[in-house]
């Protein structure tokens, strides 16, 4: 990945991450990394915890399945497992998986966040 790649999706992070400040959230950890993966951002509103999938693109033309792969989701779902685990207070906790679609054209960014993109089942 090159540097210019980097440098844009550390943008993009910090973006979405002020971006659920301005929405009251507050953030408990950037780039969640164990093992079984990695999550971008983890934040918390009241008694609903988020893991955050970051994606940024040059282009507005992606599908969400483009986005976060079935693949990408598990290992997502394992490591907010793991992180849960080491967390005190995850009584009467609810856990959403969103993303957030940073566009950028150039000089403006645009974010298109989606709550509850994706589910863990009944396997949680």
């Amino acid at each position: 990945m090159t540097t210019e790649k980097i440098s844009l999706g550390k943008k993009g992070e910090e973006l979405v991450a002020l971006y659920l400040k301005k929405q009251g959230y507050t953030i408990c950890a950037c780039n969640y990394t164990k093992r079984c993966g990695e999550i971008d951002i983890i934040a918390q509103k009241d008694h609903v915890r988020a893991f955050v999938e970051v994606k940024l693109r040059q282009s507005h033309y992606f599908t969400l399945s483009e986005v976060v792969t079935p693949a990408k989701q598990r290992k997502i779902i394992a490591t907010a497992r793991f992180y849960n685990s080491h967390i005190r207070d995850t009584i009467d906790m609810i856990y959403r998986f969103d993303i957030a679609l940073v566009e950028h054209n150039g000089k403006d960014y645009d974010i298109t966040y989606i709550p509850n993109a994706f589910t863990q089942g009944s396997e949680w």
